[in-house]
Order: C-alpha cells, then structure tokens, then sequence
C-alpha cells in the first residue's frame, strides 16, 4: 500500500487530480478531534499503509503541534515523519497533493518524506494583499508600510521560494521558468492581477481555483487578500525530479532519503568530508 499523506485540516485537502491520487488523511485539531481518535486514525493508517508523513506550517497553534507529537510518543512509532513546512497554506495543500500523487510510485516512505524539501523549492507560493501592516513572514520595509495606509493600494507579495513583495501597478514578481499550473484562492473574487497579469507574465499552462485555507488569513495578516501557488501538476515530472537524486541511507535511523535531511528522524547527512571510510574508520 501506498504511503500515508497527512495534513492538519481539511482544508489544506486538495481534488485529486486523477482517480489514482488517494487523498490525504487529517488530524484536526485537538478541538476538534480528542486524542483517542486522533490515536485510533494513526494507528489505522500505520495499520493499512505501514508509514504516516503528516505535513504541517509552521503558523500551526502550539496546542496542535504538540498533539501531533504526543501521537507520534504513544505510539512509540519511528514509522511516522512529522514534517513542518515554511510554505504558506496554499502552498503547503499543493505540496500535499503532489506527495500524495507520488506515494503510488515506486518511492520508499523515506524517499517520499524527503522529498517534501526537494518539491518544496518549486513550489511558488504568494498572494495579493490590499495591506501589509501585519504581515510579519516576508520582510516589509517602513515605505511599505507607509503605502499600506493609502487608499487602493495593493501589493503583490511572494514568500517562496524568495520573499519578493511589489504595490501593483509598480513592479513585477519573479516566478518559474518552467510550465506549471497557477492555483488560486479567495475568500470573494479572485484578484484579476492574479489571474490575468500574473498569469500570463509567468506563463502558465493552467489557472484553477481552490478554496481558501482557514490558516490563510492569519498566516498573510489579513482576509482580504487572493493566495495564489505556482507548481508543478504533472505526475511523471514529479517523478522525474525525485527519481534524479541520489538516494541514500540515514546514518541514525536507517531510512532512505535524498537531499540533506531525513524525513523521519530530521537527522542530517554530514558532509562529503565528514563521512567514514567505506572500511568504516579513518586513516
């Protein structure tokens, strides 16, 4: 069976984009879901598929975040990654829909749970704002801040892969230079910038729209705003991408991983220099 994909709302629980795509389980919050259940659903799914990879922000309230970790205590399981991204929430769903279209490849958990840094890099995540006076995830400088004040501004801002932040009408955000597919969301009208200027200068194959994440407002500062994420929608590019780096195996807990980091246990690859000997001592 495939990987387990988690996310912290359903919400942040994207359409499948073919009928292969299993969609992604949720652990609400401790709220919403007591802990016995949020034990029992764990335990289910470690049942079934053998691996868990829960993806959360980091906005995630402490409360929740700790209960992700009490699950993960109780059940005494090193088969579980709890993997805390930087990504705004659009992004993060993105994210999750592509991990969870991966799981049915060929990928073991540890590669796949890794792999969320890797897929993370192309993921262009942003929004249009109409102020920036609380928004304190992308650097915003005091003549910003000024500008906010004045009627009718607003302001294009992308915080990943590269914060970037332009007032409309003055300046232009740097996007992908490869085709991918733009998502959009708002809690009204999706801004026109974003579907029309935003598009077309970032070339995209694709605009669709999705519906605003509850962590969207809090996590930009305002609810009056369009979040938008540019990424990459075809199953066999993912593959293509995870597939081309070097696989390797976690010094500590065993898992196979790529890139610098293990999904699992967070250990770290040490550098190139740091490595033993392939006799296992040094010299």
């Amino acid at each position: 069976m495939p990987t387990a994909i988690a996310v912290t709302s359903p919400d942040l629980v994207l359409p499948a984009p073919d009928p292969h795509t299993p969609p992604a389980a949720v652990f609400s919050s401790p709220d919403v879901q007591p802990l016995d259940d949020a034990l029992a659903h764990a335990h289910r799914l470690l049942d079934v598929h053998g691996h868990l990879v829960v993806l959360y922000p980091e906005s995630l309230p402490a409360a929740h975040e700790q209960r992700l970790h009490t699950v993960r205590s109780i059940l005494e399981s090193d088969r579980i990654a709890l993997l805390r991204s930087p990504l705004p929430p659009l992004g993060l769903a993105v994210l999750a829909r592509q991990l969870c279209q991966l799981s049915v490849c060929d990928f073991s958990p540890g590669v796949l749970a890794s792999a969320a840094r890797l897929l993370a890099h192309y993921v262009h995540a942003g929004a249009v704002l109409n102020s920036v006076t609380r928004l304190d995830r992308v650097p915003v400088g005091l003549k910003t801040h000024a500008k906010s004040w004045l009627p009718g501004s607003h302001f294009a801002v992308l915080a990943h892969p590269v914060p970037q932040l332009v007032r409309i009408g003055a300046g232009d955000l740097e996007g992908p230079d490869y085709a991918c597919h733009l998502l959009v969301a708002s809690a009204a009208a999706p801004s026109e910038w974003v579907t029309g200027t935003l598009a077309a200068g970032w070339q995209v194959a694709a605009v669709l729209e999705a519906p605003l994440p509850g962590y969207s407002p809090g996590w930009w500062g305002t609810a009056k705003l369009t979040e938008f994420a540019a990424h990459l929608s075809d199953l066999s590019v993912l593959y293509q991408l995870v597939a081309s780096v070097r696989r390797e195996s976690c010094r500590w807990c065993g898992m196979e991983l790529i890139g610098d980091r293990c999904g699992f246990c967070a250990s770290p690859v040490p550098a190139p220099e740091l490595r033993l000997p392939s006799g296992g001592t040094y010299s």
